[in-house]
């Protein structure tokens, strides 16, 4: 299906394309996401990434190589979701579930909901947190925890934004960069090009502009959900 959704812009060519799902990335495993969207971007003639890669773009920029999980998946998932960033490398040191109420909800959890649990967590100062997810409302949330402390905070459309600015050669540090990029570009001093290191990236042509429910700009792209 992909193809045929990524072959549907028309006349618009695109300079990349982010596919705005993680929980069936997933199943691919890291290997078998990279090969994925190798065959995208080759068909698409335009680098593609799944959200899922993009955070392991991000992770890597910001020099992550252990994680707290904040997941508001069901556990079957949240559990598919550590298996996927420990294969990639990643030590995911704990794993903080996020409820909406009393239930798993990704899209029903309240930045109230998500801001109290992550303190009730009392989470390490040097702790790189990552909220998984593209459906999670995220953005306010970020903007309230990142006065708590210096942690480094990661969520997959975050991370999706991150590297469609990297594939087209945008600073994070940018003036019309989001104020959440330039948060993890000041903590990390990461200014350098990440999409091109398994093959799968790479600079395009034209495009429409990325989106994203943590609200974070991702210019000159596009977000396939």
């Amino acid at each position: 299906m992909l193809p045929e959704v990524l072959g549907n812009f028309g006349g618009l060519r695109l300079d990349a394309a982010v596919v705005s799902c993680t929980g069936s990335h997933y199943l691919l495993t890291p290997e078998g996401d990279r090969a994925l969207c190798a065959e995208l971007s080759e068909r698409a003639g335009a680098p593609v990434r799944s959200a899922a890669l993009a955070i392991l773009d991000t992770a890597r920029a910001v020099g992550a190589e252990r994680l707290v999980l904040v997941s508001p998946y069901e556990p079957w998932l949240t559990e598919l979701s550590h298996a996927y960033w420990e294969s990639a490398g990643l030590t995911v040191d704990r794993i903080v579930k996020i409820r909406a109420g009393a239930r798993f909800s990704p899209y029903d959890v309240t930045t109230e909901e998500l801001v109290a649990q992550v303190r009730e967590a009392e989470l390490p100062e040097d702790a790189t947190l990552l909220f998984t997810g593209t459906g999670m409302f995220t953005f306010d949330a970020l903007a309230e925890l990142g006065r708590d402390s210096g942690r480094v905070l990661l969520t997959s459309n975050l991370a999706s934004a991150w590297w469609a600015r990297d594939t087209l050669g945008l600073p994070a540090d940018g003036p019309d960069a989001h104020p959440l990029l330039r948060r993890l570009a000041e903590r990390t001093g990461a200014r350098g090009r990440t999409s091109d290191r398994d093959g799968t990236g790479g600079a395009g042509r034209t495009g429409g502009a990325a989106s994203g429910r943590d609200g974070a700009p991702g210019p000159a792209a596009v977000a396939v959900p």
